[in-house]
């Protein structure tokens, strides 16, 4: 039996991205529809469960996508409401990339680096910043600081991840390059999660930062988030930091997105997020 995919984007038009990599990910074929709201997503979702019974249902999976990752989200809550019984398929949530990028970020950190009671700076606040934030803590770090150019809205999201998550995260402002020096001082880890195209960690930040000892960068776009590192930078030392590249972490993340996708057909009772697309990111840098 084919594995069919129904991917579900909350954007007009199904992402591109997302069907390439699911066929590249051995998907036989992909049913793919835009503009998917919570009100009109059961019926997609019914006739996914009502054509395969039993064991069959494992051969037929879901993708959520959509550059709009709250209203992504609100789309997985009701993609499981419409489940009862034994009548699921096993459903995968990454809007906008998010949940395997930030995966793909804290395993490229973390493997053969002890991020235990280390001191963790995110500057960029954003969907990839967070699900980064909540990981670091999953792995043991002592503290975590996500900062936006406003603290108002640090603050609401540090409050918001404790209300969804149980985690206690810093919240700080970063809106210059003079703050992010200071945010830096007693920082072992530096995470640039800002804009594409915005420099948000200055040379000087982190060349003046003696106890900084892991930097990584999402952005691929000129100029880089961080200032003298490298696209393909893969754990490479400059001044006794190591350095990871928006590239290298993208490589990877196609790596977990692909081990996710795969991982679907498994059973018919899965439900994929920020925890547990990590957890696929753990095994899959473990062999």
């Amino acid at each position: 039996m084919k594995k069919l995919l129904l991917l579900l984007d909350t954007d007009a038009s199904p992402s591109t991205f997302d069907q390439v990599v699911a066929y590249d990910s051995n998907v036989d074929n992909i049913i793919a529809y835009g503009g998917i709201t919570v009100e009109n997503v059961t019926s997609h979702v019914h006739g996914m469960i009502f054509t395969r019974g039993g064991g069959n249902l494992k051969n037929s999976a879901i993708f959520i996508g959509g550059s709009n990752v709250s209203a992504s989200d609100l789309v997985g809550e009701a993609v499981k409401k419409s489940f009862f019984g034994p009548m699921s398929v096993s459903v995968m949530l990454d809007p906008n990339g998010s949940n395997t990028t930030a995966a793909a970020i804290v395993r490229k950190v973390t493997t053969n680096y002890n991020i235990d009671g280390k001191k963790v700076v995110i500057i960029g606040s954003g969907p990839v910043g967070q699900r980064a934030a909540l990981l670091f803590l999953k792995e043991g770090a002592g503290e975590v600081v996500i900062t936006s150019r406003d603290i108002t809205r640090s603050k609401a999201i540090s409050l918001q991840m404790k209300n969804d998550y149980g985690v206690s995260v810093t919240a700080r402002e970063a809106a210059s390059g003079k703050s992010v020096n200071k945010l830096l001082k007693d920082a072992h880890v530096a995470i640039a999660c800002g804009p594409a195209g915005v420099c948000v960690i200055p040379q000087s930040a982190w060349r003046s930062c003696d106890t900084l000892e892991v930097v990584a960068d999402v952005n691929a776009v000129p100029p880089l988030g961080i200032a003298g590192l490298d696209v393909m930078d893969n754990g490479t030392d400059k001044k006794g930091i190591r350095f990871y590249g928006a590239l290298a972490i993208g490589n990877l993340k196609m790596k977990v997105h692909r081990a996710a996708i795969k991982s679907l057909y498994e059973s018919s009772n899965q439900f994929l997020n920020e925890t547990t697309i990590y957890d696929i990111a753990c095994k899959a840098t473990s062999k």
